[in-house]
């Protein structure tokens, strides 16, 4: 069957699509979501197919093209595509079976994966998958292979180095931007640490999303691959490189489920330490009984699926089990945090001291891990290279390796210019401040999205407080999330008073 090609002047993003005419779909007994093999000379495809119910959207006769199959098949308006219907792929009936909750083996997890990295699958389909690890659970078995699947079907970094460090949080504290200061500290003692991280999922910045106010975080595997060994390392977006691909199509179902299945975290965040060639893992797992980990018996399990996967991959992991009943530093939203990361690693009376702490600690643990201190000395080595300044300069030299500014200055990062403050509606200690309900109202200043959106603390917990002193700031880039903002904070300020 031929029909005329028609550029719809869509992209989806990666799966490849096609859309028909209803008549002619219903002539051919074509329902939406069939696959369609479609060809154009030699070039060929296969793509979802979508329904057009008007002819001022699809006109009869023709085939209505995505961005992402017009390339593939370097096809223009008018030119004749031939297409047939074809099969499903056959990691389908692997989904299907973990819905119905049985165990998929090393070979069916890898089928699914590969046809994830090359958008073989409908959004149906992807969250199926999603959803059923979710509800279902996955074996360690499991994991591994995924672990394993899903390092394999990227890219790796190719650094003849050891060891080669890494860091990671599993999340869930607002602020906590201790990767950009423990990257330049680990790097300012010679060792190597090339770290990945991710945008924003259900919060309201990610490391990714801070480091971008302040430097690219977009960059090829090949200058990579150089940074790592001209200057002991970088800070990028994991989801710009091919390292590890079907993580962020993954992450891109949860996102707006607000779900975080706990055997795709541990595969996810290990296939991306396999990918960059770490051989040394700090793993944070913070404590919160209202976030992703609520109790030491959840901590305690995930350190030793950790573990033990890590092992079985060549990935020797440490953990830290933290206090996360609490935001970390003052800023909350990208610009915010990356003012409070700058104070520190300059040693100005600004920075929170908190963030300062937490990371001297966790750079201190991987001096020790690494061998470059003795056990119970890694604190000190930490805190001199902070103090002298060796660790900013090191971060400078990351931040202009990547295009940055030659120098970074925390007053240099412009904030959202409508502000609303929210004020103690009583005198007392603070003796709780809820992590999700001040993410929330980051998130409804416009954070992430505005980067100099979002909430600064002006008091922690424990901090003793007089009626209408100063709690938060709130900072948004319009008048509009700046309503919303204040209006959740009067629903739920996040601050306990007694």
């Amino acid at each position: 069957m031929r029909l005329i090609a028609k550029d719809m002047d869509i992209s989806t993003g990666g799966i490849q699509i096609v859309i028909l005419n209803k008549q002619d779909a219903d002539r051919m007994d074509l329902r939406p979501n069939d696959r369609l093999f479609v060809e154009n000379g030699r070039k060929k495809a296969i793509a979802i197919l979508d329904i057009a119910e008007t002819e001022k959207a699809v006109p009869l006769g023709h085939i209505g093209l995505f961005e992402e199959t017009l390339k593939v098949l370097r096809a223009k308006n008018g030119d004749s595509i031939e297409f047939h219907v074809a099969r499903k792929p056959e990691s389908v009936q692997y989904i299907r079976k973990k819905l119905d909750g049985h165990e998929l083996d090393p070979y069916e997890l890898n089928t699914i994966i590969k046809d994830i990295v090359f958008n073989k699958l409908t959004d149906v389909e992807l969250t199926s998958f999603v959803t059923a690890n979710y509800t279902r659970g996955q074996s360690i078995r499991e994991i591994l292979a995924m672990t394993k699947s899903m390092a394999y079907s990227g890219l790796h970094l190719k650094l003849k180095k050891h060891p080669v460090m890494d860091v990671h949080s599993i999340g869930g504290v607002p602020g906590n931007r201790t990767t950009p200061i423990i990257v330049p500290l680990v790097a300012a003692a010679g060792l190597t640490i090339p770290k990945t991280s991710s945008r924003a999922i259900t919060s309201p910045a990610g490391t990714a999303d801070t480091l971008e106010v302040i430097t690219n975080v977009v960059l090829p595997r090949e200058k990579l691959e150089r940074l790592a060994y001209q200057v002991g390392g970088f800070m990028v977006w994991g989801g710009a490189i091919a390292l590890a691909p079907a993580d962020d199509k993954i992450i891109a179902v949860e996102h707006p489920l607000n779900i975080d299945a706990e055997g795709q975290m541990i595969a996810s965040i290990l296939a991306k330490k396999m990918s960059v060639g770490a051989t040394h893992l700090l793993l944070e797992i913070p404590i919160d009984g209202n976030g992703k980990v609520s109790d030491d018996k959840k901590a305690l399990h995930l350190k030793n699926i950790f573990t033990l996967i890590g092992a079985r991959v060549g990935v020797d992991v440490h953990t830290i089990i933290t206090d996360g009943t609490q935001p970390i530093g003052n800023g909350i939203g990208p610009a915010l945090e990356a003012r409070d990361l700058i104070w520190v690693l300059t040693n100005d009376r600004r920075g929170p001291t908190d963030l300062r702490e937490k990371s001297l600690i966790m750079a201190g643990k991987m001096f020790e891990i690494a061998g470059k201190s003795k056990p119970g000395e890694g604190y000190m080595l930490a805190q001199k290279l902070l103090d002298s300044g060796e660790a900013y300069a090191k971060f400078v030299e990351m931040i202009k390796a990547q295009g940055g500014p030659r120098i970074v200055r925390a007053e240099s990062i412009p904030l959202s210019k409508y502000t609303c403050e929210y004020r103690a509606p009583k005198s007392g200690r603070i003796v709780e401040i809820n992590n999700k309900a001040i993410a929330h109202i980051a998130k409804s200043a416009g954070a992430p999205s505005d980067r100099g959106s979002g909430v600064y603390l002006h008091k922690h917990r424990n901090d003793v407080v007089s009626a209408g002193d100063l709690l938060y700031t709130i900072y948004a880039n319009n008048k509009d999330e700046l309503r919303l903002a204040c209006e959740s904070s009067k629903v739920h300020s996040g601050y306990v008073i007694k």
